[in-house]
This record gives structure tokens, C-alpha cells and sequence, in this order.
């Protein structure tokens, strides 16, 4: 019943992947902690510093925590209003033999930057899997319908005629390049290593007696043990809060992307031409029973909101970091951060699912183009009139004040366009009327956009998942579940 009687945010209790989740659980957060205290005393014992083999494996012996570790860990937090001192305290309790040796030498924000840094890198890590994945995923409904006329809109208006396939292109050229930029952010992370309380390593000087080199070699060792092919090669106190920034950058741009994508989503629900999935017993409104609202992308478009605006608290926290620090960043930072990964995870979760269920109806989008593309059609009709001996002007002319009849019976009446049955009546275009059913295929009207497709699956999406590390996940991923 205690989770049902605190508030619990519904990115984890409600949205989140378990994987995502547990990366930012107080679980995991003071396991990496101690792992770091561990390859802080691995290092300064190869170093030459008195930290014995009993301490070290007292410590490998003890990373996980139990519940009551916790609990005395809270009980310490309470009584000394320090959270990375009450887990020293509280690991040097299951190994007295490293008790006056953990935390050597160091400052908070050794466990607590690093650590960030570790999950930071994990998260992207497993959002860059997932996209791997919608990318897929989209592909094969790209694909799929590469060749399916449908109308094109812009301003949301009728205008030339593109595919339905071509149109899943437009949505996965911006997943790749958050696929890229994904990528970049986390490739490009360093670690913030060993130094010290304003960034000197004097501590870790005086430890050494004052030999530099062996404090270099210090910080390029913890960053080894810890994963890290580099460490920042300055920072004050804490890696520098731009850091958030660049990380937090991508993961905003793909909220535009998913906001973008399931927005026209949205609006071909309204015109039902495609459908995310609905199931056999969903309810789509609790009083209109036919309602078959298209709650998956509006999940997406709510919950993107919120992830383009967690890079403006990132932007505002390093702004304001005076000097080598201050603590306004920590729990602002507390929120920020797992948010956005929180946040990102289920908005692919949710893009997946969605992409595993598009349904398209080909005889809506017929008929749609059928009301539209007889007046799209009126310069081919034009063209072959000429070709047939016909006058240009003569034949613009009789098209404009036929156009217009039918615009009228459209827009004013409400019926259905007869511009092609008032062409087929007047004997002016008796010698092209053997020719208006080529003239009005509207796959003479898509350019070349299967073929657009099929280039672009073929150079540049393909490519793009070929990677050993997305092609794991490829093949590791099964159906996306939605919990709610």
C-alpha cells in the first residue's frame, strides 16, 4: 500500500522502461558509487599508497546494497545532512578493513559527477537501441508502401500528390539524424576522474608527496578501471555543467522529431487514411462509445513537450555556476536528468508500438485523391489537347469555367467533384477523351518518390543500422508493450 500512498512520478510507476528505470534507481546510483570508491583504492594501492588486500576485497565483496544498508545509510543522512558521507560511513560498516581508506583523498562530486557520467552514457546507450529499432521499424511501413499514391498537403491544404511511403521517409530522415546525434553525445562523453575539491588535485598532491606524476597517473587509472577512454582535462569542483547541455540537446531535438511525427499522425487519424493500433477491447472515450481517439501519439506529443523543455533548465543551470561551483545545480540536477532519459525511453517505447500496428486504409486515401486530383489533372488535360492539335488558350479556357462548375458543386453544395464527367461531356475534348483514364492515374502524379524510397532505404537507412552495436538490439528486440 506505500505506493499507493506517496506520490510517485509516472515516469517510472506508470511509463518507463524497467531497464531506464532501475539505471536511475537509488540502487544502482549508490552500487556505482561504491564501485568508484573501489577503483579509487584499486588505483591508489598500484600507486603506492597504503590500502591493503583485505581492504580491496572487503569492497568488491560488498558493491550491492542490502536493505538494511540502506536503512542505516538513511539513518546517517539524517544525523549528518551529507548523503555521500552517510554511504562512506555506511560501506565502511560492511568493510571495516577499508573504513579509513574509502574516499581517499577525494570530494563528493567524485562519486556523484562520475556517476552521473556512467549512467548518462548508459541511458544513451540503451536510447540509441530503442531508436535503432523505430527506425527499423518505420523503414518496413516505408517500404511497404512505397508506391501508395496518397494526397499531399501543405499548409494542410491539397496539394500534388506524393506516397504514403515517401511521407514515412520524411519522418525517418529525422530519427536518423537523432540516431546520429544520439551517438555523438554519448561517444563524445569524458569522465570527470580524480580532482580533487576545486579541480587541482592538491589533495591527491599531498598524498603522493607532491610527485605530479604519479597523481596523473592516478586520474588516467580511475578513468581506465571505470570504463572512460578519457577524463576532462580540467574541471572545477564538478564536470562542467555544459556537459548537461550538450547531452540534453539531442534528446530535445528527438522530442520535435516525435512531436512532429505523431502530429501527423494525429491529423490522418482525423481524415482516416492511417490509424495507430487500437485494440479489440481499448475504449476511446468513456462516453462515445464509436470514439477510436488516437491516444499513443498523443501520448507522444504530451510527453515530447516536456522533453524540449529539460534542456532550457540544463541551459539555465550552467549559466549561473559561479566559480569553481555552487550547489544550486544538485537538486535541480536530481530531476533533470533522469527525466529526460525517463521521458525519451518512453517516447520511443510508445513510437515502436505504434510503428508495429500502423494500419493504412488505400480505398479512404482513393477516394480523398479522387476529389482532388481532377483539378491537379487540368494541366495534363491542357497538355494533350495541344498535342492533339488543340489551341492552348482555347483549351485553358474551356478548363477554368469547367473547373469553376465543379468547384461550385463542391464547395457549395457539398457533392462530389464531376469535373472529369463535365469533361468527358463536352465534345470540345472529343479527341483526348480516350486518354482521360491514363491522364487521371495518380501514380503518373508521385514523381519519383517510390524510387526516392527505395534510394534512400538503400543508402542511407540501411547503412545507418549496420553497426554491430544496433544490429544487437535489432536482434534482441521483440513487440513494444504499452503498460497503459
Amino acid at each position: 500500500m506505500e505506493a499507493f500512498d506517496t506520490y510517485q512520478t509516472p515516469l517510472s510507476s506508470r511509463y518507463a522502461s524497467k531497464e531506464m528505470a532501475h539505471l536511475f534507481s537509488a540502487a544502482n546510483r549508490f552500487h556505482t558509487w561504491r564501485k568508484l570508491w573501489l577503483n579509487l583504492a584499486i588505483a591508489e594501492k598500484e600507486l603506492g599508497l597504503p590500502v591493503t588486500d583485505e581492504a580491496i576485497e572487503q569492497m568488491k565483496a560488498n558493491l550491492h546494497l542490502d536493505e538494511k544498508q540502506f536503512e542505516i545509510a538513511a539513518a546517517e543522512e539524517k544525523k549528518r545532512r551529507h548523503d555521500v558521507m552517510a554511504h562512506v560511513h555506511t560501506f565502511g560498516q560492511v568493510a571495516p578493513a577499508a573504513a579509513g581508506i574509502i574516499h581517499l583523498g577525494a570530494t563528493s562530486c567524485y562519486v556523484t559527477d562520475n556517476a552521473d557520467l556512467i549512467f548518462i552514457r548508459q541511458a544513451l546507450t540503451l536510447l540509441l537501441g530503442k531508436l535503432a529499432v523505430v527506425i527499423d521499424r518505420f523503414a518496413s511501413f516505408a517500404n511497404q508502401y512505397r508506391d501508395l499514391p496518397t494526397l499531399g498537403f501543405t499548409h494542410f491544404q491539397p496539394a500534388q500528390l506524393t506516397t504514403v511511403g515517401k511521407r514515412a521517409t520524411l519522418w525517418l530522415q529525422e530519427l536518423l539524424w537523432d540516431l546520429r546525434n544520439f551517438k555523438r553525445a554519448r561517444d563524445d562523453l569524458g569522465f570527470r576522474g580524480v580532482k580533487g575539491t576545486t579541480g587541482t588535485q592538491a589533495s591527491f598532491l599531498a598524498l603522493f608527496d607532491g610527485d605530479h606524476d604519479k597523481v596523473e597517473e592516478l586520474d588516467r587509472r580511475v578513468t581506465a578501471l571505470s570504463g572512460f577512454t578519457y577524463a576532462y582535462p580540467v574541471t572545477s569542483q564538478t564536470y562542467s555543467r555544459k556537459i548537461d547541455v550538450d547531452v540534453l540537446a539531442p534528446l530535445a531535438s528527438f522530442g520535435a522529431t516525435a512531436h512532429k511525427l505523431a502530429t501527423d499522425l494525429r491529423l490522418l487519424a482525423n481524415l482516416k487514411e492511417v490509424e495507430e493500433p487500437f485494440e479489440a477491447t481499448q475504449i476511446g472515450s468513456s462516453a462515445m462509445a464509436y470514439k477510436r481517439n488516437p491516444m499513443r501519439a498523443e501520448r507522444i506529443c504530451s510527453l515530447a513537450r516536456h522533453l524540449m523543455t529539460l534542456q532550457q533548465n540544463a541551459l539555465a543551470t550552467a549559466s549561473v555556476q559561479w566559480f569553481e561551483r555552487t550547489l544550486d545545480d544538485s537538486a535541480n540536477r536530481r530531476i533533470t536528468l533522469p527525466e529526460a532519459f525517463l521521458t525519451a525511453d518512453i517516447v520511443l517505447t510508445t513510437l515502436q508500438n505504434v510503428s508495429e500496428g500502423l494500419v493504412v486504409y488505400p480505398r479512404v486515401i482513393a477516394r480523398r485523391i479522387a476529389q482532388e486530383l481532377p483539378f491537379m489533372a487540368t494541366e495534363n488535360i491542357i497538355m494533350a489537347i495541344v498535342k492533339a492539335g488543340g489551341d492552348r488558350q482555347e483549351a485553358h479556357e474551356k478548363i477554368r469555367v469547367l473547373s469553376h462548375e465543379a468547384a461550385h458543386q463542391v464547395k457549395q453544395l457539398g457533392l462530389d467533384n464531376d469535373l472529369i464527367e463535365r469533361v468527358r461531356k463536352d465534345p470540345y475534348f472529343d479527341p483526348i477523351k480516350d486518354q482521360l483514364d491514363a491522364l487521371l492515374d495518380p501514380k503518373t502524379f508521385v514523381g519519383r518518390a517510390p524510387e526516392q524510397v527505395d534510394r534512400f532505404l538503400a543508402e542511407w537507412v540501411r547503412p545507418a543500422l549496420a553497426d554491430a552495436e544496433l544490429q544487437s538490439a535489432l536482434g534482441k528486440a521483440g513487440k513494444a508493450e504499452l503498460s497503459v
